[in-house]
């Protein structure tokens, strides 16, 4: 794809962020959101790596709406998105960067960063909660129930779908008090694709691989790191433990840390930056903002 027609992919101010990344010089930090945020979510995090020399950008998912209200109203626009598109979509933006980012992701997002660091394309990865991969065989319990808004109905494949504030309590906000999860909900929740978790849900009993499939044996995949919510109801620690189980068999470095009492929120709840620390400082180990 010429660089005129990868530019036309993205919206507006993606491409600014690209131009401005590449104006900023140094090492840019590409950040994905998973479901049920859009790229605003990582505003704390942008503002961290910049204050250290990084710099940043977060384009959304194909076609995400501006703002939480707007994805509220017109939950349809998330449907039917796919991990591959959703992925050729964050790779089309790397290809406009004058030089190999530092990739972060969360949950889906998660996922997306290691299959973009599977092709060689990431000087670094932070891989947060992680959705499970292809040959990421554990399906703990409460992984099941915080899907089921979802998977329990096949219909939901083909739609943009909302949790309810108890589901959101369940899924992503089990170790943190009411009145925050509630804050929390207000200000972050969006509709979201139910097309991916059917494909990470089946991916196993796909022969052919499948969108979530990960080359995790790529020599050129680069530095690692898994961080993982040790009370995380969403994607437990036993899917981020089998998950760097396939990445440590990887020449590079593959390194994991499970943060204790966090849930599937820890990105954007009080804790962030105990999160976004151990993200900065393994990214300033293997990829110096000065570098």
């Amino acid at each position: 794809m010429a660089e005129e027609e990868r530019t036309a992919t993205l919206a507006e101010w993606e491409a600014a962020e690209v131009a401005a990344a590449n104006a900023a010089g140094g090492v840019p930090v590409v950040f994905i959101h998973g479901l049920w945020l859009l790229s605003e979510s990582w505003r704390a995090w942008r503002d961290l790596f910049e204050d250290s020399g990084y710099a940043t950008l977060a384009p959304g998912w194909p076609d995400d709406p501006p703002t939480v209200a707007e994805a509220r109203e017109h939950p349809e626009v998330f449907a039917r998105k796919m991990v591959q598109q959703v992925t050729d979509h964050y790779l089309g933006a790397i290809a406009l960067l004058d030089r190999g980012p530092v990739v972060i992701g969360h949950s889906f997002g998660g996922l997306i960063a290691q299959k973009i660091a599977g092709t060689g394309a990431a000087a670094a990865t932070v891989s947060i909660d992680n959705a499970p991969f292809k040959g990421v065989l554990p399906l703990p319990a409460s992984t099941l129930k915080s899907s089921s808004p979802v998977l329990g109905n096949p219909a939901n494949a083909r739609r943009g779908v909302q949790l309810t504030l108890e589901q959101f309590k369940y899924g992503w906000a089990n170790a943190l008090d009411d009145a925050e999860a509630e804050e929390l909900y207000e200000r972050f929740h969006v509709p979201a694709a139910g097309a991916p978790l059917f494909q990470a849900a089946f991916a196993n009993f796909n022969p052919f691989g499948g969108e979530t499939e990960v080359d995790s044996k790529n020599p050129a995949r680069g530095p690692l790191l898994l961080i993982g919510g040790a009370a995380d109801h969403t994607v437990p620690p036993a899917i981020t433990n089998a998950s760097y189980k396939i990445q440590s068999r990887n020449p590079g470095i593959t390194e994991e840390i499970l943060i204790p009492d966090r849930g599937h929120s820890l990105t954007i709840d009080h804790g962030w930056r105990e999160v976004a620390d151990e993200a900065l400082a393994f990214v300033q180990r293997h990829a110096p903002a000065d570098g």
